[in-house]
């Protein structure tokens, strides 16, 4: 019955992040930006954008010129977190992967950086006067959030194991639609509780920086505004149809 359940609940919050991650990213890709408004200095050409959201992707490059303690808690929070899902792919791949295999050992250790690197940013929203003043509740509890799903994760692992071999039965029957028996302990249904909630939430949340930062008219956008003469899609269309208009009069 247990096992039954976290199907479900796996099943559906999939679905929920799925579908509410993809309508976010249209709303996005088809929200109009009127202006040329890249963030200076910007670069002049498509390549010099490429380059730009890469480094602002993988180096937080904006963030590290902005404040330097933020940016160090941020990289490390969201590098060990990359370091952490992918060394979570051995429970959902049979035979592992060998480079899944060569991340092991580095993975546990992203577990204690990652849970450095949160601690860092929530201590932030309390000792930060301007931040303090702008943090919600509900950053609060993203970041608690977070936390406990990764205090969870690390306590499986140094305080109450768990039958690991039968939790990997379960996730890969999850994948093949035949779900097997599920390790009641508490410890683990709290961690996998945590997860669904992270996920169900996930689209309607601040959370959705992650892909968000990629649709930024400050940096997605090349600085050509002398060169070319930038036009939002919805004044193209408008245009189009008012010349149709004309010329069918």
């Amino acid at each position: 019955m247990l096992s039954s359940i976290f199907a479900f609940l796996f099943y559906l919050a999939t679905a929920i992040f799925a579908v509410g991650l993809t309508y976010r990213i249209r709303l996005y890709a088809k929200t109009p930006a009127p202006l040329k408004i890249p963030t200076t200095p910007a670069p002049v050409t498509s390549a010099g954008v490429v380059g730009r959201m890469a480094r602002e992707v993988v180096l937080f490059e904006s963030l590290f010129k902005a404040n330097k303690w933020t940016w160090l808690c941020g990289w490390i929070f969201h590098a060990a977190m990359l370091l952490v899902v992918l060394r979570h792919l051995r429970y959902f791949t049979e035979p592992v992967w060998l480079w899944v295999t060569w991340l092991q050992w580095i993975g546990i250790y992203a577990g204690f950086a990652m849970l450095a690197g949160l601690a860092g940013l929530w201590l932030r929203r309390f000792t930060v006067d301007r931040v303090r003043y702008i943090s919600a509740p509900s950053d609060h509890l993203m970041l608690l959030l977070l936390i406990a799903i990764t205090a969870t994760g690390l306590m499986m692992k140094y305080v109450a194991h768990t039958d690991i071999v039968a939790l990997k039965a379960f996730a890969l029957g999850l994948i093949y639609l035949d779900p097997q028996p599920l390790p009641a302990d508490p410890l683990l249904l709290v961690h996998l509780g945590l997860v669904l909630v992270l996920m169900i939430i996930f689209p309607f949340s601040k959370l959705l920086h992650a892909p968000g930062v990629f649709f930024s008219p400050g940096r997605n956008q090349v600085d050509n505004p002398r060169e070319k003469r930038h036009l939002a899609s919805w004044v193209t269309e408008s245009d189009t149809k008012n010349r149709r208009k004309a010329g069918s009069q």
